[in-house]
């Protein structure tokens, strides 16, 4: 399928139209989910007495998710994309009905943990089924699609989920969405019945439970990195030491080596999705919180910047999967990744001035809009150079790698920008600063990626170390 012209195929025809629209329907339901539960969880907690474990409501999904994306990868690449896949769509419909008719906090805790497994499962396998399924040419295509498929559910998310809240209850934030996970599943089965099955010789893989004690440090690490934020002082220092050394521990055998170095091959790739979720990620946590301490705004006008983001991303990832005639298109995708780091890099430093208390607030309007144009451009062709690296038999490590360094990372610097504004709430720091400092940063890190991006359209070296 690799050698189809590609030049007039469009993704929404056969043979693609069943697998782009199962592919769709996934991404679009986990983007739901992921924009629209913050908004029932703490209505959700009162009901059933449980505020005191509202905090295990997502970081069990978290450490349930990055354990799938883990798990996904090695099943993928020991039987073929379908088994995970499978237990992938059961686990996150059975974890959206758990919770959906939890009658306490624990059993409301646990269909998120069953829903976070699931969804690392699916994310994993999904990028497999890309690189399986369409052709090179085709797969930025997939992206833009993917990246689109976030753009109403992070617009109308929150907002339908406090309406169906107030006004029905905060149980059809789960249920309402099972029976599309039921059509995804259907046509997931139809998508996937051609692909080949793996070779038997690989099913060792599954049997190596490190990968899973790594991928568990790597869990706690990140939430770790989340609960640093919420303490202050030598506390918060404390506790992001040991989560960045935990998560490190745990990733050095998940990633491919050479990820720290950026080595051209899977493992650049792999090392700018981390930074540019570093970076962005960073950044838009405060924004928010920004707007509404520094300069008095309400809740909806602070959070529109991040809708501005979303239509950025979806545009950046529409510009970079645009057809091309022919040839080898891998400088162009690198010269799309520095453009990508440094618009990321301009907005930061643009949202550093306007978070400052004497600077106007609307500059943050325009730049995160343009933030998301570059990370729309840049993650979607960390997506394509990867798939384009990788080998039949590493597909689904390298993926779940790729997932993992994104979350790791995004985790990290939000968990850095906790820290800060810990640090201004008890006046430790001024707020201009702590905003100021995590801007400067984030500044950086979105410039070194645009100097090494070119190392993701390199060859990688002969003597480069294998995946473990």
């Amino acid at each position: 399928m690799t050698g189809t012209s590609t030049r007039q195929v469009s993704i929404f025809r056969d043979p693609y139209r069943t697998p782009t629209a199962a592919i769709l329907i996934i991404i679009t339901l986990i983007a739901f989910e992921a924009m629209a539960v913050s908004a029932a969880l703490p209505t959700a907690a009162r009901e059933l007495h449980g505020l005191r474990f509202y905090g295990w409501a997502f970081t069990g999904f978290l450490l349930a998710n990055v354990v799938g994306m883990v798990v996904s990868g090695q099943a993928c690449d020991s039987r073929g994309p379908r088994p995970p896949l499978a237990v992938g769509m059961v686990c996150f419909i059975a974890g959206l009905v758990v919770a959906g008719t939890a009658t306490t906090m624990a059993a409301l805790v646990a269909g998120r943990v069953v829903q976070g497994l699931g969804g690392g499962l699916l994310i994993t396998a999904v990028y497999v089924v890309i690189g399986e399924t369409y052709p090179a040419g085709l797969q930025p295509k997939v992206f833009t699609a993917t990246a689109s498929a976030w753009v109403v559910p992070s617009l109308i998310g929150p907002l339908f989920s406090g309406l169906l809240t107030q006004h029905a209850s905060w149980r059809w934030v789960f249920l309402g969405i099972a029976p599309f996970g039921v059509l995804g599943a259907v046509l997931l089965a139809m998508a996937v019945r051609r692909l080949p099955d793996r070779p038997s010789e690989h099913d060792s893989a599954l049997a190596d439970p490190w990968r899973i004690v790594h991928a568990l440090a790597v869990a706690i690490g990140v939430a770790l990195l989340e609960t640093a934020g919420q303490h202050r002082g030598l506390a918060a220092v404390g506790l992001l030491i040991v989560a960045v050394l935990v998560a490190g521990w745990g990733l050095h055998t998940l990633l491919p080596p050479g990820t720290a170095l950026v080595r051209p091959g899977v493992a650049a790739p792999v090392a700018l999705r981390g930074l540019l979720a570093g970076s962005f990620f960073g950044i838009e946590a405060v924004i928010p919180l920004s707007l509404s301490v520094q300069h008095g705004y309400g809740a909806t006008a602070a959070g529109l910047p991040l809708a501005g983001s979303g239509i950025g991303w979806a545009l950046g990832s529409w510009w970079q999967g645009r057809t091309r005639t022919q040839g080898d298109d891998t400088a162009r995708r690198v010269v799309l990744m520095r453009v990508g780091f440094a618009l990321v890099a301009i907005s930061a430093a643009g949202v550093g001035v306007a978070q400052q208390a004497a600077s106007p607030a609307w500059l943050v309007y325009p730049a995160w809009v343009l933030a998301g144009f570059g990370a729309g451009l840049t993650m979607s062709t960390t997506s394509v150079l990867l798939l384009r690296h990788t080998t039949d038999a590493d597909r689904g490590a390298d993926s779940a790698a790729l997932q993992l360094s994104d979350a790791t990372s995004g985790a990290i610097t939000t968990g850095v920008a906790g820290v800060l504004i810990a640090a201004a709430v008890r006046h430790a720091i001024s707020y201009d600063t702590a905003f100021a400092v995590l801007a400067g940063a984030m500044t950086g890190v979105a410039l070194l990626g645009a100097v090494v991006a070119g190392r993701a359209g390199a060859a990688p070296s002969a003597a480069q170390t294998p995946r473990p």
